[in-house]
């Protein structure tokens, strides 16, 4: 779809409108199509899919929930933005509960326009995505990419771009259940090493001793029971990828060791005297700050500076509450199939609840949280009744940026304002129902402080 003009559809019986927004978006890169009225709309859907529909609300004969309602029937992946000079909550609320992604109230300004627009093809463009992967994943059984396009996630995805690449060791920072695990696989994936094979060790779930034999592996008679030679896992990926998971918890003698095998690379069986050379690349994950674990002498330092070669963080889900809609279909999605059930959906009302949860658990919780309203949900669609309780007690919880310096109280409130347009990946609906505000409000302040 990045390569190829979005194919929208233009509805409205007003011409001057229709085309005047028709030309708007022509100017923006579209391939338009107008309809004059609803009939003429379900006839053009009968016969293409579009990326986007724009249509009226108030027509006659047809009007425009029954637009949107054949666009969902024939293409539930197309997006639909309604145009009305009929402003009402209960209109909105019901175009949106049916599917439609956001609302233009007449007159609009036409950067509000181009801007909706956008969004909605990208949100578009976001969801074939997950069905490509999903496809991908069926077929070839391949690692997942990251899913989400927050700021924080592209910034994500830009640096395991650029460091997959190489050789260099690297070492993942972030908060239990972030995945940091699934960065690791999507920088092997990237890699050269990509063909070879990928393996991954806990150093938490092992004693030392039983860890060093993970790793290294052990001769014959190194010990009772062991009655032949066992490779460890550095020699069992040649020219692959070796992901050392929770490494805070690795006791200091087993430090020593792992420090000689990434210097050196080469590593000693147990009960071994020869050296054994390996070719491997390690990537290492943490959720422990293993900085002030070296200043507390819990951490080697030579070993933090070998594996702090380069260093990826990967954000909690409260810091990337944007991607909460598109992390939920592909779990949704996911489970799904794990439980034989047909292709699930997501009330309206869900995606605004779990926004104002802080997810301590971070993605793997919102993963659980998603099986479970599958096991539970009736008549394929997710409701707020099959979320856990405390989920529905939760206040809404988003962290506010720092100001390193005294500023006014209209600076403070637009670095503000800017930084949740930021979060949410500019989604301005579920901005501005963070900051408290309709989406009209929001619009204003966006414009004079420049934010649009």
């Amino acid at each position: 779809m990045s390569d190829l003009p979005a194919l929208v559809l233009v509805v409205d019986d007003e011409p001057i409108a229709r085309k005047n927004l028709a030309h708007v978006l022509g100017r923006q890169g579209c391939q338009v199509t107008q309809a004059a009225d609803g009939r003429q709309a379900l006839t053009e859907l009968a016969k293409s899919e579009f990326d986007l529909v724009v249509t009226d609300l108030m027509m006659e004969g047809v009007d425009g929930l029954e637009v949107l309602k054949r666009t969902k029937e024939l293409w539930p992946d197309t997006e639909i933005l309604m145009v009305t000079g009929y402003p009402t909550v209960e209109t909105a609320v019901e175009a949106m509960r049916r599917g439609a992604y956001d609302y233009l109230a007449k007159p609009y300004q036409i950067e509000e326009a181009r801007l909706l627009v956008q969004k909605a093809l990208e949100k578009r463009r976001l969801r074939l995505e997950v069905r490509e992967l999903r496809e991908r994943m069926r077929e070839r059984s391949e690692p997942l990419p990251i899913i989400g396009d927050s700021p924080p996630v592209r910034r994500l995805k830009q640096a395991i771009a650029q460091v997959a690449p190489t050789d260099s060791t690297v070492l993942i920072l972030g908060e239990t259940g972030t995945g940091k695990e699934l960065v690791a696989r999507t920088l092997h994936l990237l890699s050269r090493r990509a063909e070879a094979r990928f393996l991954a060790i806990n150093c938490g779930a092992f004693n030392e001793d039983l860890l060093e034999n993970e790793l290294f592996g052990h001769e014959a008679g190194a010990f009772s029971g062991a009655t032949r030679m066992k490779k460890g896992l550095f020699e069992s990926a040649p020219g692959g990828t070796l992901f050392l998971d929770e490494m805070g918890e690795m006791s200091q003698p087993m430090q020593v060791k792992l420090l000689r095998a990434i210097q050196e690379r080469i590593i000693r069986r147990v009960g071994g005297t020869e050296d054994v050379p390996v070719d491997v690349r390690i990537v290492a994950a943490t959720n422990r700050d293993l900085k002030r674990e070296v200043e507390a002498g819990r951490f080697r330092q030579d070993l933090y500076y070998r594996l702090n070669v380069i260093t990826l963080n990967v954000p909690p889900l409260s810091e990337r509450p944007g991607d909460i809609p598109l992390l939920c279909q592909f779990f949704l999605a996911k489970a799904s199939r794990l439980l034989d059930k047909p292709q699930l959906t997501l009330s309206p009302e869900v995606p605004e609840i779990l926004s104002r949860y802080a997810f301590p658990g971070n993605v793997r919780e919102l993963e659980n949280i998603m099986e479970r309203a599958a096991v539970l949900a009736e008549d394929g669609v997710v409701e707020p009744r099959h979320l856990p309780q405390d989920l529905h007690d939760a206040d809404v919880r988003v962290a506010r940026p720092g100001f390193s310096e005294p500023v006014t109280l209209e600076e403070n409130e637009r670095r503000y304002i800017s930084w949740v347009l930021e979060q949410t990946a500019g989604n301005r609906t579920q901005a501005a129902k963070i900051l408290g505000i309709d989406r009209a409000s929001l619009w204003r302040k966006a414009k004079k402080f420049g934010l649009d």
